[in-house]
């Protein structure tokens, strides 16, 4: 099955699935909300204390009793506010921090069901740099925008309420100025997104990058590299720094337009309310209080739009963790059936396979292997080898034909139990962080340890992890000092402990000196027996005894037999043995 990417997918209805994400807390999303209610409410009554706090001067003077009673409810009224603000953004920090971890863990989630060619044709540093990156900027923006989104909004409306309570043509005409600023706020917030896109783009290249760097950094100084990688890494820096520059200069414009905008709204109110209040028509308290309520009118408006631009940012980069949440999983395997004891019996069936519709690889490739047959597959590099043996795990689907173990189609099984029958070393080795122990029960964590140091025995592993600091619970970061070999050791071991009925070993001695590879080939020579074996090899030594020897050569296996049979015939073969032995 060939994999299509998705795009743009999760750029449409980006914010109707954060919001679903949010709806997961609806106590906390409540809360906010009636706190930010409270706190703006508690907030808009302050300026009616001190337009009458004035008042009560201007007509009565510094009257200390009637003051102190005012000052009182505008203290207790402040404390409610902050307290409310308080909790409110304990309630927001909640929301924000599960949500990101929601869609951390869905996107984790989904890296485990995508099919092994979404990891090979995708930069592994761009999926980290959205799983990581592109969900811290979510959700610092997130978490402003429900901070002040949702106390910038009730205070508008609350202010709109309370001047034209007080004074509804000057409130009107604050009211029907505010649309200009908003305008221009949304203007700028739109050309700003396609910078914003561009700048999480570049960074999520620069991740991989600096992955790949880094990683072979041995490769890098061998071949003295160094100046060219440099030369790259500046070269994706400087994109991003302008694609930075660019997002934050066009973003930056929106406070102080809408600012400007909202200053002239505050300039007029100030001259047509001194005008009332000089004819008498307003109280110098009632245009006190007035102008506090134009001044926190237009606040929002200043606030909202920093909000916007930064919430333009944020949801992009949800829509890149989106991305990868809507790519297309493995086919689902809960309705097919489990393997069970395997017998050994593999064949392949008219199979066709090629990793993009542009280049064919295997065509029309048939074969059978009975149980505890050894096979070894030989050929030159790009050949198929490696294809043949995905296509045996079923980490790819063919697209034509079928790959049958005892009789039973492998995609009628399920991956885990197919799996659970092959014992794999790759020539790449792979160790995770942790013990020594932790990584050779990875695959058997229900062994003992006698039967762990056995197999360490018979792979010849036990004598160099027993000279480590702590033995079997030496911890292993990132390999640690371990040598390329004694990696490969610990994977030989890893299989040796599991003994599952079928094997496929790809070079799993490449880097293991010839002496110890003559001992661990005498131990897979016992674990092979009874057992169905596919070995790939590119030193034709090792594999002179298999019981069957398939030369492939473009997708196809141009020569089949024992090692003399190959070498009888004079063909391709005998080729390959006269190169490294003549």
């Amino acid at each position: 099955m060939k994999h299509t990417p998705v795009k743009q997918k999760a750029k449409k209805g980006t914010f109707r699935r954060v919001l679903q994400y949010v709806g997961r807390y609806p106590v906390s999303l409540i809360g906010s909300i009636v706190l930010a209610l409270i706190s703006v409410g508690a907030t808009l009554f302050v300026p009616v204390f001190f337009g009458d706090a004035i008042d009560c001067i201007v007509e009565y003077g510094v009257a200390w009793s009637k003051l102190k009673r005012i000052f009182l409810k505008t203290g207790l009224v402040v404390g409610i506010a902050g307290l409310c603000q308080w909790l409110m953004s304990l309630c927001n920090n909640h929301i924000s921090c599960n949500v990101v971890r929601d869609l951390r863990a869905d996107a984790f989630r989904k890296i485990g069901a995508l099919p092994l060619q979404y990891i090979d044709t995708h930069a592994h540093g761009d999926t980290v740099s959205r799983i990581i990156a592109d969900a811290d900027q979510f959700s610092d923006g997130l978490l402003l925008g429900f901070t002040q989104f949702l106390t910038g909004l009730a205070t508008i409306l609350g202010t709109i309420v309370f001047m034209l309570l007080t004074n509804w043509k000057i409130g009107l005409i604050v009211v029907l100025a505010s649309p200009i600023s908003l305008f221009v706020a949304r203007f700028v917030a739109t050309h700003t997104h396609k910078f914003f896109k561009e700048q999480t783009a570049t960074r999520g290249e620069q991740t991989a990058f600096m992955e790949e760097a880094v990683g072979g950094l041995k490769t890098t100084k061998a071949f003295g590299h160094e100046e060219e990688n440099e030369e790259k890494f500046n070269e994706i820096n400087a994109r991003l720094e302008k694609a930075t520059m660019n997002a934050t200069f066009y973003s930056s414009l929106t406070n102080p337009s809408t600012r400007f905008i909202n200053n002239l709204i505050y300039a007029a109110v100030a001259l047509v309310g001194a005008l009332d209040v000089s004819r008498g028509a307003f109280t110098v308290g009632g245009l006190t209080k007035f102008l506090s309520y134009a001044n926190q009118y237009t606040k929002p408006f200043n606030e909202i739009s920093g909000v916007i631009t930064e919430l333009k940012g944020a949801f992009t980069c949800a829509g890149r963790i989106f991305e990868l949440i809507d790519e297309t999983e493995e086919i689902s395997d809960e309705n097919s059936e489990n393997l069970g004891q395997a017998a050994g019996n593999v064949a392949l069936e008219n199979v066709c396979f090629s990793y993009t519709d542009e280049q064919e690889l295997i065509q029309d490739l048939s074969l059978t292997v009975t149980p505890g047959q050894r096979v070894a597959i030989v050929g030159r590099t790009g050949s198929g080898k490696t294809t043949l043996i995905n296509l045996l795990m079923r980490f790819y689907d063919v697209d034509g034909g079928a790959v049958c173990v005892d009789g039973k189609d492998v995609r009628s099984i399920t991956r885990k139990s197919l799996r659970e029958s092959y014992g794999m070393v790759l020539q790449e080795t792979w160790l995770k962080n942790g013990t020594v122990r932790e990584n050779l029960k990875m695959g058997k964590p229900t062994a003992t340890d006698e039967e762990m140091i056995a197999a360490a025995k018979a792979a010849h592993a036990h004598s160099f992890i027993k000279r480590m600091e702590k033995g079997y619970d030496t911890v292993i970061k990132d390999g640690g000092a371990l040598s390329e070999g004694q990696k490969q050791l610990l994977c030989i071991t890893r299989i040796m402990l599991t003994k599952p009925p079928m094997l496929i070993l790809d070079e799993a001695t490449s880097s293991i000196d010839t002496r110890t590879e003559l001992k661990i080939s005498d131990a897979f020579a016992k674990l092979m027996e009874g057992r169905t074996s596919f070995v790939v090899a590119h030193r034709l030594s090792t594999i002179v005894h298999s019981d069957c020897i398939l030369v492939m050569d473009k997708g196809k296996v141009v020569e089949k037999g024992t090692h003399s049979e190959l070498l009888a015939k004079n063909g391709a073969y005998a080729e390959l043995h006269r190169g490294q032995f003549s």
